[in-house]
C-alpha cells in the first residue's frame, strides 16, 4: 500500500491550494482516508476525513468552511481543496488510509497506513 502527498506549496495569505492523495495497492471505495497536519515541535493534528465507501466527511474546527475533501474512486485519489489560507495552516500535510475505521476519525492512532507528506506554508 503506498499513499502519495503532492500539491503542497507557498502561498501568500488568502490563497488557495489542492493537495491530492494518489493511493496505490488498495481499493478506495473500502477505505475511510484523512488528512493530517504536523509542524515541527508540535503534535500531529487531524484535518480531515472521508469516508470513501458513502462520502462522509468530517473537519476539524479550525478549517470548517474553508477546507473540502473529496474522493474520486475511479482515479484512486483523495483531495483536499483548502481556501483562504492563513499562516497556522502551515504544516506537512500527510493523508492516511484505514479499512476499518473503529474510533475517532481524526485519531492518528486509527490508522495503518500513510505515505510521505507534502509541505506547505502560508505567508503573512
Amino acid at each position: 500500500v503506498q499513499l502519495q502527498a503532492s500539491g503542497g506549496g507557498l502561498v501568500q495569505t488568502g490563497s488557495s491550494l489542492s493537495l491530492s492523495c494518489v493511493v496505490s495497492g488498495l481499493t478506495l471505495e473500502y477505505y475511510a482516508i484523512a488528512w493530517f497536519r504536523q509542524v515541527p515541535g508540535k503534535e500531529r493534528e487531524g484535518v480531515s476525513y472521508i469516508s470513501s465507501t458513502d462520502d462522509r466527511t468530517y473537519y476539524e474546527e479550525s478549517v470548517k468552511g474553508r477546507f473540502t475533501i473529496s474522493s474520486d474512486n475511479a482515479k484512486n485519489t483523495v483531495y483536499l481543496q483548502m481556501n483562504s489560507l492563513k499562516p497556522e495552516d502551515t504544516a506537512v500535510y500527510y493523508c492516511v488510509a484505514e479499512s476499518d475505521l473503529r474510533g475517532n476519525c481524526l485519531d492518528w492512532g486509527e490508522y495503518r497506513y500513510w505515505g510521505r507528506g507534502t509541505q506547505v506554508t502560508v505567508s503573512s
